[in-house]
């Protein structure tokens, strides 16, 4: 078992389990149903391939580059911390959670991983662009063709187990959380690199991750993929405070108005993707989930939802409406962290990733798929 937590499926802790359940009665009501029947449901549950940064990395940047992500980042998880930039899970293990299988492993942890239910590419800080270098999303994709043609060939010698055949991987789901730092790094540098500017980079972006995608359809046998869109930059601690010298306009939840209009561009330019490839591509299944109005939804009503800070960091430094310095971020000297159980209060993590609390709710609202065009739920990738 591996970089997920050892493999093994957990249980929510009771105030966490209820923070959900709230936060999914909330939000529709017959969302906590819709979990309840997606766990009946899933007896098989589908092989999952991820790609993507640190929103779903569960490992792969601490194995890969040999950084130490240590606490207080997965200071709730089982067996402490595990390269998650998180204080616990991220949505993906919860995602996994309801279909029950075991929390991915990453595909770069050498030791004590399993890969019979898929892998993890994902790697913190990756982006689509430039490509071609180490971790971008081509690299993540040719990492998963060699993994594929390595499990092929093994399989044909006889001389392996419990790894996946032809069909695992026709028949595995491919997920893809994407685009984040690239519209990022276009923004990273204040108002110097303004909104206007990301959005050029747009059509780049998409061209990559519709690259991605037709090559693990038609080199990788993929047909079934669940792409995230990106969430509310301009609500991210550490974006607010870049921004806030200049005197930005900030919309009634308190987040930066341009940037979020330049999130909100690109996923309405990955779900036309998504739409076009759905079509393009034989016998494929491509369902886009918008993570922007499922994170700004949490944010602008967070008090329905239980929290009570929604653009404050629960790690960091320097107190204020954000709590957030970027000389001293989480984990670094000086920076202090809320008090453990403190952070279900807390929609921010650490100023760029939400809280395990944040992420539970998110991934419960994920399941009722109300937020995903084609209306497809989660378990129905699974087999009967």
């Amino acid at each position: 078992m591996g970089g997920g937590g050892g493999g093994r499926r957990i249980s929510l802790v009771p105030a966490l389990r209820l923070r959900w359940v709230l936060a999914v009665a909330l939000v529709v009501s017959p969302a906590a149903e819709v979990v309840a029947e997606g766990e009946l449901q899933c007896r098989r549950p589908p092989v999952i391939f991820n790609f993507g940064d640190s929103n779903s990395d569960t490992g792969g940047l601490q194995a890969g580059l040999g950084y130490v992500i240590g606490p207080p980042h997965g200071r709730r998880f089982p067996g402490g911390a595990t390269g998650r930039l998180c204080d616990g899970r991220l949505i993906i293990d919860f995602l996994c959670e309801s279909l029950k299988k075991r929390y991915l492993s990453p595909y770069l942890e050498a030791l004590g991983s399993d890969f019979a239910g898929g892998a993890n590419f994902a790697i913190g800080g990756a982006r689509t662009l430039p490509r071609n270098v180490p971790f971008s999303l081509s690299i993540q994709v040719l990492q998963f063709l060699r993994f594929r043609s390595r499990s092929l060939g093994l399989l044909s010698k006889g001389g392996a187990q419990n790894l996946i055949d032809e069909e695992g991987f026709k028949n595995a789901l491919y997920m893809l959380d994407i685009g984040q730092n690239d519209l990022s790094f276009s923004l990273s540098s204040g108002r110097t690199s303004s909104p206007p500017t990301a959005t050029e980079r747009i059509p780049a972006i998409l061209a990559e991750i519709k690259s991605a995608i037709t090559t693990i359809y038609w080199r990788g046998g993929g047909r079934r993929f669940w792409v995230h869109g990106t969430g509310p930059l301009g609500c991210l601690p550490q974006k607010l405070v870049a921004y806030s010298a200049a005197g930005a306009e900030v919309d009634a939840a308190g987040c930066l108005a341009e940037l979020n209009a330049a999130a909100r561009a690109f996923n309405d330019g990955l779900k036309l993707l998504c739409e076009d490839l759905a079509g393009e591509l034989p016998n494929a299944a491509v369902v886009f989930t918008d993570l922007y109005a499922i994170k700004y939804a949490l944010i602008a009503d967070h008090a329905s939802h239980g929290f009570e800070s929604p653009l404050k960091t629960c790690c960091g430094y320097g107190g204020g409406v954000y709590n957030y310095n970027p000389n001293v971020t989480c984990g670094n000297p000086g920076s202090q962290a809320c008090p453990d159980g403190g952070a279900a209060r807390f929609l921010s993590w650490d100023g760029v990733h939400f809280s395990e609390a944040a992420n539970a709710a998110a991934a419960a609202m994920i399941l009722t798929a109300d937020f995903s065009k084609p209306r497809l739920r989660l378990d129905s990738f699974c087999s009967p």
